[in-house]
């Protein structure tokens, strides 16, 4: 059967088969040397200084001879073994971790290079961020068309178009955002039968502040899902409220670096390679950062400390965590 592996990939088999062995492993050479170091210098020992001329121990000194001659051997081949054993831990470890990576490397090109490669659960994520997006536009072009009703300036066009210069008709202004919506907003909605948090997604981005920065996630979150990588599957280290408010009062450097919680490798990596080599990503990546920095400056008075808490649980947050330790804004 011919190799199928792409070139230059590594090797996939956690236990492959072994190259056949020219000779005795390292560690058993070792213990032959040992195991002989010791045999000659107990011959050595008992040949000069004997086993003794009395008559008490009988049988017994023969006994006694060769326990102190192959208890030591066992030993020395018991920590052989246990060395072996150890080491052959340690390479399957590494094979394991090589097979993980190349697993990953693969799955990451293949969706990279065509559309049609990625999994369905890839397309069902994708899709549902695009779906939520446009039902969101399409709810807010509905609710731009809409004028409220009012008999008393019911008429002809021409009526209509005397009394819009009112001031008296100009319209009211955007409620203001609830805590539990905007932190609602930044999660997304988590299936397409999510009807409270297509809600509250509908109200966020009717806030002027709230609206820039849902869009500026949604944009990232679309793009690193090409990748491969979902902020489902990360699991940040969780900083402490007062941190969150000291960064959103500009406080910079190790004091805020708990922030930065993520620390899934891969996902790093494959986000620092795509901040090097898409300009598209990188400039939606810093798009993000700032509006995200803005918006939790002028929200941030209004929340808890439960509400930050839940805020660093949300997609938008672990987004700004990982990006975040990506351009090193936490250092």
């Amino acid at each position: 059967m011919s190799d199928t592996r792409p070139p230059s990939s590594v090797d996939l088999g956690i236990y492959g088969k072994q190259p056949a062995s020219d000779g005795l492993h390292h560690i058993d050479r070792l213990a032959l040397v040992a195991s002989g170091a010791w045999f000659l210098a107990t011959i050595v020992f008992f040949s000069v200084a004997g086993t003794g001329a009395g008559s008490t121990l009988g049988p017994l000194r023969f006994v006694i001879v060769g326990l102190a001659i192959f208890i030591p051997i066992a030993l020395i081949w018991i920590a052989a073994i246990a060395l072996k054993s150890s080491q052959v831990i340690r390479e399957e470890s590494a094979r394991l971790q090589t097979s993980m990576d190349a697993m990953r490397q693969i799955y990451v090109s293949q969706a990279q290079l065509s559309a049609t490669t990625m999994g369905p659960n890839v397309e069902r994520k994708i899709d549902e961020i695009v779906k939520a997006q446009q039902r969101a536009e399409q709810t807010l072009t509905h609710f731009a068309t809409q004028r409220p009703e009012d008999g008393e300036h019911q008429g002809d066009a021409e009526d209509q178009a005397e009394i819009q210069p009112n001031l008296d008709m100009a319209e009211p202004p955007v409620p203001k955002l609830a805590t539990t919506d905007f932190l609602a907003a930044l999660n997304f909605p988590e299936t397409a039968d999510d009807t409270a948090g297509f809600a509250a997604l509908r109200r966020a981005l009717a806030d002027p502040r709230a609206s820039v920065l849902v869009r500026a996630s949604q944009d990232v979150l679309t793009l690193l899902s090409q990748d491969g990588i979902y902020m489902d599957d990360l699991s940040p280290e969780r900083a402490r409220p007062e941190v969150w408010r000291s960064f959103a009062d500009g406080t910079r450097g190790p004091t805020v670096a708990s922030i930065g919680g993520i620390r899934d490798r891969s996902s790093l990596a494959l986000s620092a390679a795509r901040m090097r080599q898409d300009t598209i990503f990188r400039d939606a990546a810093h798009h993000f950062l700032r509006t995200f920095d803005q918006t939790l400056s002028q929200f941030i008075s209004g929340l808890s400390d439960q509400d930050l808490i839940i805020l660093a649980e949300t997609r938008t947050a672990r987004a700004f965590m990982l990006l975040g330790r990506v351009t090193g804004i936490f250092t």
